[in-house]
């Protein structure tokens, strides 16, 4: 990602980075600290500004994107650590799975499933487990708790590759 920086007498320094879509972020440091914030959808567009820093919000807003506060583990699952062994992961309920039409109810009282759920995720509603007598659609998202052990179960059951239905 290219980075061009153009000294602005008498009032500081311009930076524009091309970002991935063939956007340009600008910003405008003031001699005074200040720092302007603009967007260019593209090269014979003008800036949309966006915002304005003071010098210390710049800075604290700057350690927060640098990473000091938070580092992000990236990861290709959907899988979160919680500790002990203990993971929250989020299943896809897909066509035709046995779960499906099952309510929560039914599906915790499965001795095969040793998992909490959660919540189920329906488009942008979030059905909480306390609703017992809600059923599984396809589409729907499963946040459920477990070991790994147990989640990978989960899962096979949740697909129909279980053979001991």
């Amino acid at each position: 990602m290219p980075i061009t920086e153009t000294d602005l007498p008498g009032v500081g320094k311009k930076f524009e980075i091309d970002l991935e879509d063939g956007e340009t972020l600008v910003i405008v440091i003031h001699n005074t600290g200040r720092r302007d914030v603009f967007l260019k959808a593209d090269d014979d567009a003008d800036s949309e500004r966006l915002f304005e820093l003071s010098d210390q919000l710049a800075r604290t807003v700057g350690t927060i994107l640098e990473g000091a506060y938070f580092q992000p583990i990236k990861t290709d699952d959907k899988a979160t650590t919680l500790g002990n062994g203990t993971n929250i992961e989020w299943f896809d309920v897909p066509a035709n799975s046995p779960l499906e039409g099952r309510s929560l109810a039914e599906v915790l009282a499965d001795s095969r499933i040793d998992v909490a759920i959660v919540a189920v995720q329906r488009g942008e509603d979030v059905i909480p487990a306390s609703k017992p007598k809600k059923r599984l659609d396809e589409g729907d998202t499963i946040i459920a708790v477990g070991t790994n052990e147990d989640l990978e179960q989960f899962e096979t059951l949740l697909s129909g590759d279980d053979e001991s239905d």
